[in-house]
């Protein structure tokens, strides 16, 4: 996640003081990704570093304002215009978890996936509440930010839940393969008799 684009975006609308961007990045993104002001603080010296943004005075309660300069409003675009890169795949813990998991002796992985299938159901029904209270709570931009940052949650979450469901049918597929052969069947034998046989005449 870039902190520095979210602040430059904030700070695009006007100039800003730490706890109010922090307050403002909370508001849109529903605290999914929660800043401390230190964390501001630190990215707002590196902007400032870079000419990306500059002092805009203090108030009465010694707020410290920064504003977007010419150069961060160029950078801020630039970052619209850029699709996100997918080619170095963020790091999925599950994924690793799971990967990890086949490879161990004695570990049960079909119940390492039922677990995680588990608790993400359990999210999707709080994302899903989640997102028809915002649904109902108006239409100011903040609400719309939180709800796309929602719905992007609930269908990364449905996907992640046909993922382990495709796990759990290719672990199936791989036990399947790798039992052993059952002992080929043998030909009927004929039914032992107490019977006499029949001595034949001559």
């Amino acid at each position: 996640m870039s902190i520095r684009h979210g602040l430059l975006a904030l700070l695009d609308q006007g100039p800003r003081y730490g706890y109010q961007l922090r307050s403002e990045f909370e508001a849109r993104t529903g605290a999914t990704w929660p800043l401390n002001v230190g964390q501001v603080y630190t990215t707002l010296g590196r902007l400032e570093r870079d000419g990306l943004v500059e002092s805009a005075g203090e108030d009465d309660e010694g707020h410290l304002f920064y504003a977007v300069t010419e150069a961060g409003r160029s950078e801020l675009r630039q970052w619209f215009d850029t699709p996100v890169p997918r080619t170095n795949p963020p790091r999925d813990e599950l994924a690793i978890k799971l990967a990890m998991a086949v490879g161990v002796p004695g570990v049960d992985v079909q119940a390492v996936v039922q677990a995680q299938r588990r608790h993400s159901m359990k999210a999707l029904q709080d994302y899903t509440r989640l997102k028809g209270q915002a649904l109902t709570a108006g239409e100011q931009q903040s609400d719309l930010a939180w709800l796309l940052v929602l719905e992007q949650l609930i269908f990364q979450t449905e996907a992640e839940i046909r993922w382990l469901d495709h796990c759990e049918s290719r672990l199936s597929q791989h036990a399947a393969r790798s039992a052993p052969a059952s002992a080929p069947a043998s030909a009927p034998t004929a039914a032992p008799t107490d019977r006499p046989r029949r001595r034949s005449r001559i």
